[in-house]
Order: structure tokens, then sequence, then C-alpha cells
């Protein structure tokens, strides 16, 4: 599993907007400068964050984005799977899959089930609030 560049930099965003939104919005432009990214490229991305529910955005002078929930209910996971899709490892534990016609007889299957597993695991015990802690 690779993270794109997209979800990689939609955790970066919401992670600055977290920082920085205090009372108000934060310019999408502040955000770019900050984070080093192309204005472009994060209008791409925050169109996508603001569809999936996890930003609001006013328009206009003092306009910007800023969080839809506190940081500390924003799951990491559910940030991940808006911008990048299923995370399962293998195409036959998507959900919207039909059930594979092997699946009883797939001698790979439990170790699918078990990355699956970890991977999902650990991301759920993130949230954004977890990001914003200084590290050592």
């Amino acid at each position: 599993m690779m993270i794109s560049t997209k979800g990689r930099y939609a955790l970066r965003f919401l992670v600055d907007v977290a920082e920085h939104q205090g009372d108000g919005y934060v310019p999408l432009k502040d955000v770019a400068a900050r984070q080093d990214i192309s204005e472009k490229y994060l209008e791409i991305v925050v169109k996508e964050l603001v569809k999936g529910g996890l930003l609001d955005a006013l328009r206009g002078k003092g306009g910007g984005y800023r969080l839809c929930r506190p940081p500390e209910a924003l799951g990491i996971k559910s940030v991940i799977e808006l911008m990048e899709g299923s995370l399962a490892p293998v195409a036959c534990l998507e959900h919207a899959r039909e059930v594979c016609p092997r699946r009883g007889d797939c001698r790979t299957l439990p170790l699918w089930q078990g990355l699956d597993k970890v991977i999902s695991q650990y991301l759920e015990q993130y949230t954004l609030v977890d990001l914003l802690r200084e590290t050592d």
C-alpha cells in the first residue's frame, strides 16, 4: 500500500488548518506557503475535503477553510479513505466487490485479511489531534 501525494497533502493541510484556525478561517495561500505545496494542487485536495465534509469553506475577504469537527473527532483512517479510496491490500477484500468465487478455497485469504486488519487497526488509533502533538 502506498499513500499518494494527494492523501499526504490532505493530512498536512488539515494539520495546518487545525494549528492556525483559532476562531477564523485559514486562507489556502497561507497553508500552501507554510507547507511548500502548490496552491493549484491544494485546491484539488481541498475540494475533496470540503465535499467529504471535513472542511468548511468561506469565500471572499476573511475567507478560507476551517475544520468541520474538532481535531480529536477527525480520524486519520477516514481522511485517508476519503482521499485514497479503499485501503484493502487486495481487490477481493474491497467492500464494494462481489464475493470472490475462490474465497472458500483461497489459501492466501487469511494473510490478506490479517494485513487488512493490521492496517485498519493502526490507522483507527490516530486522530488529527495526535498529529498536532509535538514529537521529540
